[in-house]
């Protein structure tokens, strides 16, 4: 698959990489309802625990947030670098985006872990909803190194001409989730609100570990980027 977009016309460019980043988009989506649609089906499930799982969604979206920051932020950088044919500055962009990428999931990680009371309780939790809320969030906040680099590295996938397998590691992890839920929501109501955080983690993980960045044969690696052409 040709992974040099001047070699083709505009309208088929963007339909060969709309397509698949769409569908990539509904599949994302579904991180956002699925663990909601099985506490809501639970028994013995009530309003506080959907409450505490909508109080952890601020935390979320901050580290999308961050993960935007080095990933879109980074990615019409690396598209200029390789549209200037300058492939070994585009490795540097791809290093340094994955570096800081690691680097702010770790400082997230401790900071909302650490302080996830007062955060909780600024987004609006109570004593009864705090439970829900610091169950789920405290398992999830685990994941966070896998969530950022699986999020924030998915642009590079797709400016290399690869929006197909940008779709996979999309997908790969919400088939993951979609699995694992009804798995945690037979263990009980109890455990499930913290055991969907802990499937979350290993959601993203499958997406990290599930495609290789460096395993298309004609694109540029960015593990093996990030650590050769560190700057």
């Amino acid at each position: 698959m040709a992974t040099d977009f001047a070699g083709s016309t505009v309208s088929k460019n963007i339909i060969s990489q709309a397509v698949p980043l769409i569908m990539a988009q509904i599949v994302q989506i579904l991180y956002n309802v699925v663990d909601r649609v099985y506490i809501g089906h639970l028994p013995e499930a009530d309003g506080l625990a959907l409450t505490g799982i909508g109080l952890a969604f601020p935390v979320i979206t901050l580290v999308m947030a961050f993960t935007q920051l080095f990933g879109a932020g980074g990615t019409p950088l690396f598209s200029m670098a390789r549209g200037a044919g300058e492939d070994e500055q585009a490795e540097k962009i791809m290093g340094n985006a994955f570096f800081m990428l690691l680097r702010c999931a770790v400082v997230l990680f401790v900071f909302c872990y650490l302080l996830r009371r007062p955060i909780l309780f600024l987004f609006g939790a109570s004593e009864a909803s705090y439970v829900y809320a610091d169950a789920y969030l405290k398992v999830y906040l685990f994941g966070t190194a896998f969530s950022m680099i699986s999020a924030g590295m998915n642009g590079y996938i797709n400016a290399q001409g690869f929006p197909g397998t940008g779709m996979v590691t999309t997908v790969i992890g919400a088939v993951m989730n979609l699995i694992l839920d009804p798995v945690g929501a037979d263990r009980g109501g109890g455990q499930y609100r913290s055991g969907s955080g802990f499937h979350l983690c290993i959601s993203y993980g499958g997406i990290r570990g599930g495609v290789g960045y460096g395993d298309q044969p004609d694109g540029i690696g960015a593990v093996g980027g990030a650590v050769s052409h560190r700057s």
